[in-house]
């Protein structure tokens, strides 16, 4: 087993960095437009509950606030996995055995399908359902 030169060894370690660096950029966007998503559709429900004077109820599982959290936890597990994978290819450099590991891919593949099959429920059913109790109103005043 032959090591590399050190300038071909501080490559590969700067590649992997700027790999982990992408997957950190990844991870804060996905748990910012979670946080996102989650916030605004609290507001938006909020804001047609007071236009509307009607206490709108949500679907308990297809809502934005679910889809939100979903999001923050999968940029959760995504920067620990980059960071798991980070260490494992800096021991592979140094060892002078890297092997491409595509699983990590497939698993985001996966999981990113996974939630935008997700939304779909959310983009084509309403999700918000008058209750038969309307929010007391305050008496008008001349």
């Amino acid at each position: 087993m032959s090591k590399l030169p050190k300038i071909d060894r501080q490559r590969e370690h700067q590649a992997n960095e700027r790999t982990f660096l992408a997957w950190l950029r990844t991870s804060i966007a996905l748990i910012g437009f979670g946080f996102a998503i989650a916030r605004f559709g609290l507001f938006l429900r909020q804001l047609d509950t007071t236009i509307t004077q009607q206490q709108l109820s949500v679907h308990p599982f297809f809502n934005s606030e679910n889809l939100g959290l979903a999001l923050v936890i999968f940029g959760i597990l995504v920067i620990a996995l980059a960071a798991w994978r980070y260490n494992q290819v800096f021991w592979q450099i140094e060892r002078s055995d890297y092997q491409p590991n595509r699983s990590m891919v497939w698993l985001m593949t996966g999981i990113v399908i996974m939630l935008g099959v997700f939304c779909i429920p959310l983009l084509l059913w309403p999700n918000k359902v008058p209750t038969r109790y309307p929010v007391p109103t305050r008496p008008k005043t001349f």
